[in-house]
């Protein structure tokens, strides 16, 4: 991997030296990996479970292949097919035994290959009838079966599925992926009570088919070191109190960590003290704040009441509760609860487990969050 400007990413994968803990997590999906079992992966969003994914693929072995599909912007099985081929395309190097026989193949499916104007990476399209989709998908499946390697299919929003409009499509996945040998999966997904769904109800096709694996935010401890380490190797002065005032406001929630670090980073001074920061943050709601705007004009009065009140808190436990309602004055419970719900389904909210194995819904972006602790 490259040196970069700047160390602090908020998107893709740059190598070991980008990437912040998660050595555990990552030798257990490893380890799952080299025994011949599958993982399911989840988390809330931006916390870093497609960053750890993409570190463990780029560490695997030498004698296994990686590859990575992010299924969320698929809406039935024929994209799915495209992401899939696609993404096979892409990993394999064209110019070697496996990828000549990978290209070979996928033209033997009659796809349209096009290239992305800005990465300028092939993409693979099929135009054909819905039951040439599932039996190319096999065939795609079938092929890696076949490959000289080891491989580990990561399937990124794993959850979409449950969206297409082909009926029993984690039922006919799951009789496809079950015969293989020579593939192990890594079905990843932010949407926890779907993806908990899919793996842990025994009426699913899916049920107790990979083991479970939950990743949180990063320690608090592991994240400090990581970001006075880079800061001290530019040369700039940052303290311990100053990266707990980062932590804090960010709520070690690792995008939005990222993202702030890597604003004060590339600011072009040497000493960075407190003010420096929330210069900084200041600026990042300002530039955020047309699109709070948008989210308020999304929801009902009693809908954005209720999410004003949960980022006032931070984390509410009760959200029904005679004490919580009558200090925001949101009503009834009943309206309360539908309020709530709709935020979960529109992901304006998520519910979490503490470490006590307690429930709470907390907001999910922290800018839209402190920007509406503001009012």
């Amino acid at each position: 991997m490259t040196s970069l400007s700047n160390p602090f990413i908020t998107t893709g994968y740059h190598g070991r030296n980008y990437f912040c803990d998660r050595e555990d997590e990552a030798q257990t999906l490893l380890d799952n990996i080299s025994n011949g079992r599958s993982t399911t992966l989840t988390s809330i969003r931006r916390i870093g479970k497609t960053g750890l994914i993409k570190h463990v693929l780029a560490n695997l072995p030498p004698d296994q292949t990686g590859i990575y599909i992010d299924i969320l912007p698929t809406e039935n099985l024929n994209e799915f097919l495209n992401v899939l081929a696609s993404s096979v395309f892409n990993t394999i190097p064209e110019k070697s035994t496996p990828g000549k026989k990978i290209l070979d193949f996928i033209k033997s499916l009659r796809p349209v290959i096009t290239y992305d104007p800005l990465s300028g990476h092939p993409q693979v399209t099929f135009d054909v009838r819905p039951g040439e989709t599932t039996r190319n998908i096999a065939s795609v499946f079938q092929y890696l079966e076949n490959f000289p390697q080891k491989v580990v299919v990561a399937i990124d929003e794993f959850q979409q599925i449950l969206q297409y409009p082909e009926k029993n499509t984690d039922s006919w996945l799951r009789s496809i992926i079950q015969s293989l040998n020579n593939v192990r999966f890594i079905f990843a997904g932010s949407q926890q009570h779907l993806m908990t769904e899919l793996f842990a109800d025994p009426s699913r096709p899916f049920f107790q088919s990979a083991g479970f694996l939950k990743i949180g935010k990063i320690s608090r401890e592991q994240y400090s070191t990581f970001i006075s380490d880079h800061f001290q190797k530019a040369g700039k002065q940052i303290s311990a109190e100053v990266i707990n005032e980062i932590l804090d406001w960010t709520d070690v929630h690792t995008y939005y960590v990222q993202l702030l670090c890597n604003r004060v980073y590339a600011m072009d001074t040497q000493i960075i003290i407190t003010e420096t920061w929330k210069d900084e943050a200041a600026r990042l709601l300002q530039e955020e704040e047309i699109i709070f705007f948008k989210y308020r004009d999304l929801l009902t009065k009693q809908q954005w009441f209720l999410l004003k009140s949960i980022a006032h808190e931070g984390e509410v436990y009760s959200p029904t509760s005679k004490d919580f309602i009558s200090k925001y004055v949101l009503g009834s419970s009943a309206t309360v609860l539908r309020s709530l719900h709709a935020l979960l389904s529109k992901e304006m909210i998520y519910s979490d487990y503490n470490p006590e194995g307690r429930m709470f819904y907390s907001v999910y972006d922290v800018l839209f969050r402190r920007w509406m602790q503001r009012f």
